[in-house]
């Protein structure tokens, strides 16, 4: 009897896990051509803005739950768009270099959601791996999804990824001085 109910328990468990399966969760690519991602430094007295543009980019849903994310953006494409001219072109250059972000040996930054965490109505909590100039860091967001756009703002510590030119350095003159963090504003379109 005993071994006639362990059987029909086991039978149970295994049988119904057989069936069950994992959950395959529905990957719908970003629109890159459509997406943006603008950023913004700061510097004593100032800030500076511009793009950067998706190479590739995909949001991982299961049903209408966000849960996982994974992006590459193009180095090569930062540029400002506060300036023009000569100025334009000088900090364009400048942001290129090893300087900043040596796109040259470091073409492309990446993004790889690690954990998702529901904390609202289409808002989740997203910690990931933010790979620039090949060091990866993790960074913690929000992030908004509505229908076929989402929206998220990061706040980047650039010295975590090798890129301390003018940081708050001892000998930096204050005029020249560039704050650490800088903001990424996403906007996806699916």
């Amino acid at each position: 009897m005993k071994k006639t109910i362990l059987s029909l328990a086991l039978i149970t468990v295994f049988g119904t896990s057989a069936f069950a399966g994992p959950i395959d969760g529905e990957k719908k690519e970003v629109k890159t051509s459509e997406s943006t991602v603008t950023w913004k430094a700061y510097k004593v007295g100032g800030s500076h803005v511009g793009n950067i543009n998706l190479k590739s980019g995909a949001l991982e849903f299961d049903g209408d739950k966000l849960v996982g994310g994974e992006f590459v953006v193009d180095m090569t494409t930062i540029n400002t768009t506060d300036l023009q001219g000569d100025y334009k072109n000088k900090l364009d250059g400048h942001l290129n270099s090893d300087d900043f972000f040596s796109t040259a040996s470091n073409p492309t930054a990446s993004l790889v959601f690690t954990n998702v965490k529901a904390n609202g109505k289409n808002s989740y909590e997203v910690t990931g791996d933010l790979t620039i100039k090949g060091i990866k860091a993790p960074v913690t967001f929000d992030v908004s999804v509505y229908d076929t756009k989402a929206t998220a703002t990061l706040k980047v510590d650039r010295t975590k990824y090798d890129v301390k030119y003018g940081s708050g350095i001892i000998g930096t003159a204050k005029d020249k001085l560039i704050y650490d963090e800088f903001d990424l504003v996403v906007d996806l379109q699916m």
